[in-house]
């Protein structure tokens, strides 16, 4: 069995893009990754923009191909949207801000879903803000705050119905929020940010390349389309910087095309010790029965052989999945975990329909959805 990509935690990581932008903007911290010295810089995230897709469908990314790439970053894991922005906006690995998964038992024994931070009752999805509040689920500052704190004008691009969200309260406080609709005024608006006197950080966000890849798969017609409308914007925007400005684009993580789909919700083989199953289809957390722990681990490694990397929670730590730990982060990740490996995708048909159909999937440690580009423009790029 080949061996998992190993994020590169500290050195050349999604968790390095910010506090190298605030160096850049002079804001006092390292800078891991090296950018010119700037006035206002723009950080925008494109969900689902991996390195191996660009570079395969780079004839539809002629503007995105031709800046200066200063990666490939690895994303972390899972390579999953809530983690990977909460790496992007605290500058920590998630071992260190503790969103370890999609969904994760923070401690009382029922998952929490962090990208739409609800828990599952009779089919609906119910707020835990008030339950598990976001600044105390994930309590270190982000780097949006680090920057307001040292004088930048700091504003977040996102869709509007992200303003108050957990995830963005949790990973992207700071800062004022300006809530888009499309790709126009996301456009607008980072250009908005980004004139004006003083030092400036602006972070942008768009996610229709990630939702037509798990809808059609990456690389399809209509994934390839949207790169196109993606490329374009990021043209535009490059265009407008102002003469002192920096603009970087990045992912969050890349995806692989679904050909294997293995159903833990109708395999009592895999369901047994089995007390709560976490994460998403490529990257489970698997939280055991008292004393079923090597059971299940043996169960799972026999049962999905060669789709999938299994392991327990302490060799998984130890081999660097997840970085250094916080406090009370470790009871959050499963007694055992599963990166599917290949096309695989564990998938839960009943308790979760929706995501069990996807045809693009994404959150292990395959190069396929751990590399993302690192693009930058603006002055000495």
């Amino acid at each position: 069995m080949t061996a998992p990509l190993l994020p590169r935690y500290g050195t050349a990581s999604l968790a390095e893009v910010l506090p190298s932008v605030l160096a850049a903007l002079g804001v006092p911290g390292p800078a891991p990754l090296p950018l010119p010295p700037v006035r206002a810089a723009c950080v925008l995230l494109v969900d689902g923009l991996g390195t191996e897709l660009l570079r395969t469908h780079a004839a539809d990314a002629p503007f995105l191909s031709t800046m200066a790439d200063a990666g490939p970053l690895t994303v972390g894991f899972p390579s999953t949207t809530p983690i990977s922005l909460a790496s992007l906006g605290t500058g920590l690995p998630p071992g260190g801000h503790g969103l370890v998964g999609l969904s994760f038992d923070p401690g009382d024994q029922a998952l929490l879903d962090v990208l739409r931070w609800t828990r599952a009752r009779d089919g609906k999805h119910v707020d835990q803000r008030d339950l598990h509040v976001p600044e105390v689920v994930q309590p270190s500052d982000t780097a949006l705050q680090r920057a307001a704190a040292d004088g930048v004008v700091v504003t977040a691009v996102a869709p509007a119905f992200q303003r108050e969200s957990g995830l963005t309260r949790a990973a992207l406080r700071g800062g004022t929020f300006r809530g888009v609709l499309a790709l126009g005024d996301l456009a607008a608006e980072i250009d908005a940010a980004l004139t004006g006197p003083g030092r400036r950080l602006c972070y942008g966000y768009h996610s229709d390349l990630d939702t037509l890849g798990h809808v059609h798969g990456p690389g399809t017609l209509p994934w390839r389309l949207q790169l196109r409308q993606i490329d374009l914007l990021v043209s535009t925007i490059a265009a407008a910087l102002p003469p002192d400005a920096l603009l970087v684009v990045t992912g969050d993580h890349g995806m692989i095309t679904v050909d294997r789909a293995p159903d833990f919700d109708t395999d009592e083989t895999l369901q047994a010790g089995v007390s709560l199953l976490g994460g998403d289809a490529r990257a489970r957390h698997v939280y055991t029965t008292p004393g079923a722990i090597d059971d299940v681990l043996a169960t799972w490694q026999d049962v999905l052989g060669d789709d999938a990397w299994v392991v327990t929670r302490d060799e998984a730590v130890a081999a660097g999945w997840f970085g250094p730990l916080g406090p009370h982060v470790a009871g959050r990740i499963g007694d055992v975990v599963a990166a599917m490996r290949g096309g695989t995708a564990l998938v839960r048909s009943q308790a979760e329909p929706k995501l069990a159909k996807l045809v693009g999937q994404h959150g292990s440690l395959t190069s396929a959805e751990q590399l993302v580009p690192l693009l930058v423009t603006g002055p000495q790029s």
